[in-house]
């Protein structure tokens, strides 16, 4: 799977050059089987041969961090917080409450979760869809999402272009930060769950 990923990146940029980088980073935002940890050092190492300059990469990387999160900040605002509360009503043990509470924690705290969301893999595309729920300004999601972006692709490009052809070493350690943040998630998910059975819990012994 993932040579083929790199076979199908290489011939991208061999076709398109640097905009051939920005439409794999626009479709890892979209399909994150596609992992810019692989994309963007392989890019950099592509700049160490000439092929293809630091700048025009970057800049076309973060112009497809840019589109991929306005598409899914659109879909976000398609699914609306009114759907989602509908959405809330009907399932188990969550309530249309507590998609407000959610909204406006994320109200508070949107933008730097915009932000830091953007470098870490796994939400770095999912963190869009929530922005469109909540209706965050979309000038400040736009800047949010581009200063994260930025820094994300700027640091997989130039560690492609110190490792050179050893830019494969990126993927492996990034694969380990990987799965500690999602085994952070994963008791996250847990935490919540537990504390919604016992909510649930709690509210029927006292209308019992």
């Amino acid at each position: 799977m993932l040579d083929s990923i790199v076979e199908w990146v290489v011939s991208l940029m061999e076709l398109l050059g640097a905009p051939g980088v920005g439409i794999a980073i626009l479709l890892e935002n979209l399909f994150p089987p596609i992992p810019s940890e692989v994309v963007l050092p392989l890019a950099g190492f592509t700049v160490t041969a000439g092929d293809l300059s630091f700048w025009s990469t970057f800049l076309w990387a973060t112009a497809g961090s840019v589109l991929g999160a306005w598409l899914l900040y659109w879909v976000g605002q398609a699914i609306g917080a009114d759907r989602l509360r509908k959405i809330a009503d009907w399932m188990w043990l969550v309530e249309p409450g507590d998609v407000d509470k959610a909204l406006g924690w994320f109200d508070k705290y949107g933008s730097a979760s915009v932000f830091f969301g953007r470098l870490i893999p796994g939400v770095r595309s999912l963190i869009s869809i929530p922005a469109g729920i909540d209706g965050m300004n979309f000038l400040k999601f736009t800047a949010w999402t581009a200063g994260g972006s930025a820094l994300w692709n700027a640091l997989l490009i130039g560690l492609g272009v110190w490792l050179g052809a050893r830019y494969d070493v990126v993927a492996q350690y990034i694969d380990q930060y990987s799965t500690v943040v999602y085994i952070i998630l994963a008791l996250a998910v847990v935490a919540v769950i537990v504390y919604l059975v016992r909510r649930s819990v709690k509210r029927r012994a006292e209308h019992d």
